[in-house]
């Protein structure tokens, strides 16, 4: 596993590009459900959100790992 990231000269950790990145889908994802209205169906907001950024860390984490190898 690969514990730092080279982004423009600047080694960051995989962590936080992972994480970065899954939240920029999460906010991208949470647009397209207002829009939808699927949030008249959800009982607690706050933890719908969470459970997402989670789910969607946890594919960005398994995706970049195919595409290392």
């Amino acid at each position: 596993m690969i514990t730092e990231v080279d982004v423009l000269g600047v080694y960051l950790k995989s962590e936080l590009v992972t994480s970065m990145i899954a939240l920029a889908l999460t906010f991208v994802l949470n647009r397209l459900i207002v829009r939808l209205g699927v949030y008249r169906h959800v009982w607690h907001q706050p933890l719908f959100e969470v459970a997402l950024f989670v789910i969607l860390w946890g594919l960005v984490v398994a995706s970049s790992s195919v595409w290392l190898l």
